[in-house]
């Protein structure tokens, strides 16, 4: 049950589980709209498309084309998740069958190939059944996005210091980026979705941070801090697929060959001996990016400069830090 504290939407979400569990919403009736959510309990149309998308996830209504959202059917599926069969008499479907098609797909050609139409012909099924459970590609994101992040496991219990809990999940996130490419596509830190799992990811790091006299500003500052290093370099990744991380792994060597002469003629000109002799060494070697050495560093140097900089952990009585604008 939703407490006082919890945002909106789940507490609308609760209230609406609630008329469903006591029978004043049977199954296949209409639920509110996002329209009769907005004006019943006074709240934005995004919000009440919130509620509506928990109560999807949790199995407990589905939509139904050019007709709105009803209750499902109640009957459980095998692992214990809801579904309808298609209206075709195919393969049973459920939001879990579905979003877990989506992943496979986005994975493979990344999320431009992305559609609801060809979710449905993965799954062989009619193109319109995913309707019945998902009522938009975007919304079919939201769920795929956090399926994702649902597959990392944090370890419990965490291991002791703020540092280390922070690097178990700098790395959970990066494995994560790795499987899943298109992940860097979505929102930026700085406007997170709403997603459970990716709220427990974030509880961890803030939870690292807790006790150690921060300001609250500066911990949701290191927070998106640590989220925006592991995306950044993920955007490096490739567009979106692991075929297409690959492909640009192979046109950047491409991009490199073809660039040389230019880059080889201003690193001789002598007006850039820093760059020449970095250049000159790498060449040598023949040494080439490896973003998983990039992760390694950035890691250590982020969290040496959080500990330096903001934790002073080596002055023990320190004041509390305050609020650092900066970050």
């Amino acid at each position: 049950m939703a407490g006082k504290l919890d945002p909106p939407y789940l507490r609308i979400a609760a209230e609406i589980r609630r008329r469903i569990v006591d029978g004043e919403l049977a199954s296949g009736e209409h639920v509110p709209s996002t329209r009769q959510i907005a004006a019943e309990w006074g709240v934005a149309l995004a919000t009440a498309t919130k509620a509506l998308t928990v109560l999807r996830q949790q199995g407990l209504v589905c939509a139904r084309p050019r007709s709105g959202t009803i209750v499902a059917s109640p009957e459980p599926a095998r692992g214990g998740a809801r579904f309808r069969p298609t209206a075709t008499g195919g393969p049973e479907l459920s939001i879990e069958r579905i979003v877990e098609a989506a992943i496979h797909i986005a994975d493979r050609e990344g999320l431009g190939a992305l559609s609801m139409r060809g979710v449905a012909a993965q799954l062989g099924v009619a193109a319109m059944s995913p309707y019945r459970y998902v009522t938009s590609k975007d919304e079919l994101i939201v769920m795929m996005s956090d399926a994702v992040f649902a597959e990392s496991d944090l370890p419990d219990p965490p291991p002791p210091g703020w540092r280390a809990r922070v690097e178990v999940e700098a790395r959970a996130l990066w494995a994560c980026y790795r499987r899943h490419p298109w992940l860097a596509q979505l929102s930026p830190p700085t406007r997170p979705l709403p997603l459970p799992n990716l709220v427990r990811h974030a509880n961890w790091v803030l939870a690292a941070f807790d006790g150690l006299g921060l300001d609250p500003a500066t911990t949701r500052n290191l927070l998106v801090l640590v989220y925006s290093f592991v995306r950044g370099l993920a955007a490096n990744l490739g567009q979106g697929s692991r075929a297409e991380a690959a492909a640009a792994g192979q046109a950047a060597d491409r991009d490199h060959d073809a660039l040389a002469p230019a880059l080889a003629a201003l690193t001789a000109s002598g007006s850039y001996p820093a760059l020449a002799k970095v250049t000159h060494v790498l060449s040598q070697r023949d040494d080439h990016l490896d973003l998983n050495e990039i992760f390694d560093l950035g890691v250590r140097v982020l969290l040496d400069g959080v500990a330096a900089g903001i934790l002073h952990e080596s002055r023990p009585g320190t004041a509390p830090v305050r609020a650092a604008g900066s970050l």
